[in-house]
């Protein structure tokens, strides 16, 4: 898991200057717009997840999104995949993982056994949009 998780930051964190833009209107500020949902209106979670935020996702991306996550002021703070682990194999690719929320400061990739609406477990690897002290703003 160790090897999967490094291998997958350094991938990430080469492709961080092609993932950098401004954050469009659109997905500034909670609610974003189209056809994005919050992840508590589709199923049984919080409305903000300490640690992740608020969470948004377009239903059929699922289940690895992008999920966008929004702090108490309604600011974005993070782009989110879940990947799933069996899907992180030689034969499987997950190309272009867009970064909608704009400019990335820094990634973070952890497991997570699973949880309801994803429930296998997956990879949860964070686009941060902001410096890695804000990452405060979704603690609690």
């Amino acid at each position: 898991m160790k090897l999967v998780s490094a291998a997958l930051s350094l991938v990430l964190a080469s492709a961080l200057p092609a993932l950098a833009h401004d954050i469009p209107a659109d997905v500034a500020k909670s609610p974003p717009a189209g056809a994005f949902k919050a992840v508590s209106s589709l199923v049984k979670l919080p409305d903000f997840l300490p640690g992740m935020g608020q969470l948004f996702v377009d239903p059929a991306s699922l289940p690895a999104g992008p999920f966008l996550a929004y702090d108490h002021d309604g600011k974005l703070v993070s782009t989110i995949y879940m990947l799933p682990i069996k899907d992180l194999n030689p034969d499987k690719r997950f190309d272009d993982l867009a970064s909608p929320g704009g400019n990335v400061d820094h990634v973070s990739v952890y497991y997570n056994a699973g949880h309801p609406g994803v429930e296998e477990p997956h990879a949860h690897v964070v686009l941060w949009h902001v410096a890695k002290a804000d990452e405060a703003r979704v603690a609690k």
